[in-house]
């Protein structure tokens, strides 16, 4: 009995508008920067105009990733609400994969942005065994207190009654034809933030995401008490680290080269330390593991894995021949892709923008049983 899983970060999948940027420069878009806006009234006209006409492609184009993926559940990263999720399923993925996904779960979380991680799911999988929800829990209000994980790492900017996850922990209980399996959706902090004493920002704001790794570690080991080696459980999510990444050299004229690089520490060690969970993404060629091109500028740029989904030992063993899929297709024409790499992208996508995501969906087919 077989299951399609897939987790895909959508990129700010609003139902807002945000006007902060008439007063905060680093929020403001770069197109508004390029006319000199002098009232408030009118950089919120433009702000609207502008949003509006660029969301419709960009939802197509989500749209068509998560059709690519064509999971039987899908774990979302960045979504508003459920209006947003609601709209965007019936508006735009309807028109893709018809009446697939009747059953959405969402629980406000805690990220400033107001963005949340959410779960879509089939009623039936391909070969016809009913998805059932069980159970769901967040773990938002999880303090550093609770879970026994404040230190000295975490003193300098949180507090020991901060809440552990930045967005949350969203555990789903499920039944696949009569068979458990459980869910953890996650979205980790950000690796933004200020160089503070030389420490560059993925560093500096890796002990909160060590935090965020080790709670969800010790959820599942306190629920499969000395048994979780041999129980159906999967993390998915944009985990925000990596523990390799991929350095592109050089520009486009003169062209690229691709170097691999394995990380000293992330975030995600606690994961895949003593075998607790397999990222089965690095099943994959070292050169083909990325989910997410960065750049800034030709002297900075990688492609690197962000999106990930960590298998149980026993769901890992039980498909150890199985490889799990990247769609590429919604990336942005300036993604710098290895040889051998390229794809077709969507139609009317552009050099920056309008893209499906800055990530890149992650789907594998598991067996059960």
């Amino acid at each position: 009995m077989s299951l399609r899983i897939a987790t895909f970060n959508v990129e700010n999948l609003m139902t807002r508008f945000d006007f902060t940027g008439f007063r905060n420069q680093l929020r403001q878009d770069r197109v508004i920067k390029l006319f000199d806006v002098k009232s408030e009234g009118v950089y919120q006209q433009l702000e609207q105009a502008r949003v509006i006409a660029s969301t419709d492609d960009t939802r197509q184009m989500t749209a068509l990733a998560v059709a690519d993926a064509d999971a039987d559940i899908l774990c979302l990263q960045e979504v508003d609400n459920m209006e947003a999720l609601q709209a965007f399923e019936y508006n735009y993925l309807f028109r893709m994969v018809g009446n697939g996904y009747r059953q959405k779960y969402l629980v406000e979380g805690n990220d400033s942005r107001g963005i949340d991680v959410a779960v879509l799911m089939r009623e039936e999988t391909r070969d016809g065994r009913k998805i059932e929800l069980k159970e769901i829990k967040s773990h938002a209000m999880l303090t550093y207190r609770d879970l026994g994980l404040f230190n000295d790492e975490l003193v300098r900017t949180n507090r020991i009654d901060d809440k552990i996850f930045k967005r949350d922990c969203l555990e789903l209980d499920l039944l696949i034809g009569g068979v458990p399996l459980s869910l953890f959706v996650v979205h980790l902090k950000s690796m933004d933030g200020p160089r503070v004493d030389g420490v560059d920002s993925r560093h500096g704001t890796m002990p909160v995401r060590r935090g965020e790794t080790e709670a969800v570690r010790r959820i599942i080991e306190d629920r499969f008490v000395g048994e979780a080696s041999d129980q159906r459980f999967v993390i998915c999510g944009d985990m925000n680290d990596y523990q390799e990444r991929v350095d592109v050299i050089g520009r486009r004229r003169t062209g690229y080269r691709f170097e691999y690089r394995q990380e000293t520490e992330s975030a995600l060690d606690v994961f895949s330390r003593d075998g607790f969970a397999e990222n089965v993404v690095r099943r994959r060629d070292p050169l083909d593991r990325w989910t997410l091109y960065h750049a800034r500028g030709p002297e900075e740029q990688w492609l690197c894995q962000l999106d990930y989904l960590w298998l149980s030992p026993f769901l890992a063993n039980r498909n150890a021949g199985r490889l799990p899929e990247i769609i590429r297709r919604g990336q942005p024409f300036r993604t710098v892709f290895p040889p051998g790499q390229e794809v077709e992208r969507y139609p009317r996508t552009g050099w920056d923008r309008p893209k499906a995501s800055d990530h890149c969906p992650v789907v594998m087919e598991i067996d059960l049983v």
